[in-house]
C-alpha cells in the first residue's frame, strides 16, 4: 500500500491551488465503490450514501443512523464514578428543603448547566442560590473566599463545569457538602467533594469523555428522576430541558456523533417550539427566522449567551438560560446582545495583532501562539479560535498583565489539547491549566512564557499537530445544478446535524457559468451560477472581499469557475431555494 507522501491521491477535478491557495481532495476510489454499494442495497441518494461513508456507516446501519433514538444512545448513568452517591446526596437536600448553591463556570455550557440544575429545582418546587466567579476577578473556577462563603449559608453546593482540580477551595467549603459534575480532564488525585461524577477522570475508561458539562448535569437528573420513580414520585420532564444540553454540545465544540448526535437533534426540536422564555428572546434579538440548527447555536446563540462572561456580569447567560419570566428574559437578552456588539469590537483589535504575531512567528509550527499587553482575557478564546480556523493547527493566545499571561487556547480534529496544557502545568511551565480535547486555559508567568509554548509546541507535534497541511479542502463529491434540490438537501440533513467531529458535507459544482455577482454589506458576495443547462443557483460568500474569491468572481469575465461549499435551504418570503454557501473557487 503506498503511502500517502510518496504517491498522493489526485488533487480533486485538478485543483492543486484554488483562488484561496488549497488543494481539493475528495473521495477516495474505495470510498467512492462503497457510497455505490450503499445506494444499491438502501436506495438513498448518491450524495448522501458518501456521506454515510464518510462516516463509517454500513448500509444495514443506515436507517439506524439517519434516525438516532436517545433512547437507543443514552448511556446509564450509573456507569460513571460517583453518579449515585451525587444524585442521592442532591435528592437528599431537595426531600429536606437544604440550601443549595451552585456554582458554575462563566461559559455556555457552565450557564446552560446551571439553568438544568435551577429549571429542575423550580419545577419541583425549589430554588438554589447561583454563583457565577468573575472572569477577571477570581478567574475559572471555584475560589477559596466564594466556596466559604458560600458553604456558611448553604449545605450542599453543586460545582458544575468546573472543580475537577479545585483540591484547596473544596476543601474551604467547611461544613457543606460539596457535589462536582464536570469533564474537564482530571489530575492524579480528586478534589475532596463527596462525588465527582466526570467523565474525564483519571479513573475512568473515557467512553464517555466526549460529553459536555450539561450533558453530565443531565445524566445526573436521569438517574435523580429514576430514584423519584422508586419511590413513586414523578420527577421534571427532561426532554424539555434538551434544548439546553443540544446549546452547550454545540457552543462547547463537543463532536456530534453517538450519543451527543441524538442530544442535538432532539434539542433542537425542542428548542424549535419556543418553549424557554430565555432562548426566545436570545433568538429574536438575534433576528433568527427559521428554525434552529447548528450555525445558530454556535454563532448566534452561544457567543451572546458568553458575551456577559467575557466582558460583562458573569452571571448573565446562566439567569438569561434560566428565567421563566419573559420580561426579564426580554431584558436580559437585549443586555447580552449589547455585550456582544462590544465584544466583537475588542475581539476584533485582539485578532488582528494576534494574527500579525503569528504570521511573523510562522503559521506551519505544530502550536500556532500570540500573547499580547492587555489583550481582554474575555476574547483570547475566540481569537484564538480564528487562528486554529485559519491555520488548522491548535492556537494558543494570551493576555499578559504585569507578571503573569493568561490565555485561552482551541484545538483541531485528533489533538488533545487539554491533556497537552495539563502536562505543561504538572511540569511547573504553567501557573495553572487544564481544559478538555478541544479547548484549554492557562496561566503562566511573564518569564516562562516563551518556554511554556515551545514545551507545549512539542507535545502537541507528538501528537500529530501540524501534518495537516492548512489548506487542503476536503469535499464529499460533485453536484450539478439540477440535482441540487431541496428533497435533496432534506435527505442530506437528515445525516445530521452538522459540526465538530461530524463536518458539514462540501459539494463541487464543476465548470460552473457566473451569471449574476454583485458586492452586499462591506465584503460579502451573493451571485448566481449555472451550467447553462439547469435553473441557476444563488450562492452567498460572506468575507469574500477581505481575500482573492470576491475580486475573482465578482470580474469574472465571462470565465467559468469551479464553485465549492455547503448546501443549504434559504427560506424567505414563504418559498424555500436552494442556496450555496460558497467556501472556495477554482479556475475551470
Amino acid at each position: 500500500m503506498s503511502g500517502p507522501a510518496a504517491f498522493p491521491d489526485p488533487a480533486f477535478l485538478g485543483v492543486e491551488a484554488s483562488l484561496t491557495g488549497r488543494r481539493w481532495t475528495g473521495p477516495s476510489a474505495e470510498a467512492d465503490r462503497l457510497a455505490e454499494a450503499m445506494v444499491q442495497e438502501t436506495r438513498l441518494p448518491l450524495p448522501l450514501a458518501r456521506i454515510l461513508v464518510s462516516r463509517g456507516v454500513a448500509p444495514e446501519e443506515a436507517a439506524r443512523f439517519l434516525d438516532p433514538q436517545l433512547r437507543d444512545l443514552l448511556p446509564d448513568p450509573r456507569r460513571l464514578k460517583d453518579m449515585d452517591t451525587a444524585a442521592t446526596r442532591f435528592l437528599k437536600a431537595v426531600k429536606d428543603r437544604e440550601r443549595i448553591a451552585v456554582f458554575a463556570d462563566y461559559d455556555v455550557d457552565g450557564g446552560a448547566s446551571a439553568a438544568l440544575l435551577l429549571t429542575w429545582l423550580r419545577a419541583m418546587g425549589r430554588d438554589a442560590t447561583l454563583y457565577i466567579p468573575d472572569r477577571i476577578d477570581e478567574g475559572y473556577g471555584p475560589n477559596v473566599p466564594a466556596m466559604e462563603g458560600l458553604a456558611r449559608d448553604h449545605s450542599l453546593i453543586v460545582c458544575v463545569d468546573c472543580g475537577t482540580l479545585s483540591h484547596e477551595p473544596i476543601a474551604a467549603a467547611n461544613g457543606a457538602d460539596v457535589v462536582v459534575l464536570d469533564h474537564h480532564l482530571g489530575g492524579e488525585t480528586l478534589p475532596p467533594a463527596i462525588a465527582v461524577v466526570n467523565p474525564n477522570r483519571q479513573d475512568e475508561g473515557g467512553e464517555l469523555g466526549h460529553l459536555c458539562a450539561a450533558s453530565v448535569v443531565f445524566l445526573m437528573l436521569v438517574e435523580a428522576n429514576r430514584l423519584l420513580r422508586e419511590d413513586n414520585v414523578k420527577g421534571p420532564d427532561l426532554m424539555a430541558m434538551l434544548d439546553l444540553v443540544a446549546l452547550a454540545t454545540v457552543a462547547d465544540v463537543a463532536p456530534l456523533t453517538g450519543v451527543n448526535r441524538a442530544l442535538v437533534r432532539q434539542g433542537l426540536r425542542i428548542m424549535a417550539r419556543r418553549e424557554r422564555p430565555g432562548l426566545v428572546a436570545l433568538a429574536d434579538v438575534a433576528r433568527m427566522d427559521q428554525a434552529p440548527n447548528t450555525y445558530h447555536l454556535g454563532f448566534l446563540l452561544g457567543p451572546r449567551v458568553n458575551a456577559g462572561g467575557r466582558i460583562g456580569a458573569a452571571d448573565l447567560g446562566a439567569r438569561l438560560l434560566a428565567t421563566a419570566d419573559p420580561h426579564e428574559a426580554q431584558a436580559l437578552a437585549e443586555r447580552l446582545d449589547q455585550l456582544n456588539t462590544e465584544r466583537r469590537d475588542i475581539e476584533n483589535r485582539v485578532r488582528d495583532a494576534a494574527l500579525a504575531q503569528a504570521e511573523e512567528r510562522g503559521l506551519d509550527a505544530p502550536l500556532v501562539w500570540a500573547a499580547g499587553e492587555g489583550w481582554h482575557p474575555g476574547v483570547v478564546g475566540i481569537v484564538a479560535a480564528r487562528l486554529k480556523e485559519a491555520t488548522n493547527r491548535p492556537a494558543v493566545v494570551i493576555g499578559i498583565d504585569g507578571n503573569e499571561g493568561k490565555g485561552s487556547g482551541r484545538s483541531v480534529a485528533g489533538i488533545d489539547l487539554g491533556a497537552a496544557v495539563h502536562r505543561v502545568a504538572s511540569e511547573g511551565l504553567l501557573l495553572k491549566g487544564g481544559g478538555h480535547r478541544m479547548a484549554a486555559g492557562l496561566t503562566v508567568a511573564r518569564d516562562r512564557l516563551d518556554s511554556a509554548m515551545e514545551r507545549l509546541s512539542d507535545l502537541l507535534a507528538r501528537q500529530g499537530a501540524g501534518a495537516t497541511g492548512p489548506r487542503d479542502l476536503r469535499l464529499d463529491g460533485l453536484l450539478m445544478p439540477g440535482a441540487a434540490t431541496p428533497e435533496l438537501i432534506e435527505e442530506i440533513e437528515k445525516a445530521g446535524p452538522f459540526g465538530q467531529g461530524a463536518p458539514a458535507p462540501r459539494f463541487a459544482f464543476p465548470t460552473m457559468g457566473i451569471t449574476h455577482a454583485r458586492r452586499v454589506g462591506e465584503s460579502h458576495l451573493r451571485l448566481t451560477f449555472s451550467d447553462g443547462m439547469a435553473a441557476g443557483i444563488d450562492a452567498i460568500s460572506f468575507g469574500a472581499f477581505d481575500g482573492p474569491i470576491g475580486p475573482a468572481l465578482e470580474a469574472h469575465g465571462g470565465n467559468r469557475f469551479h464553485l465549492a461549499g455547503r448546501l443549504e435551504i434559504n427560506r424567505w418570503g414563504g418559498r424555500s431555494r436552494v442556496q450555496l454557501r460558497l467556501e472556495d473557487a477554482a479556475r475551470a
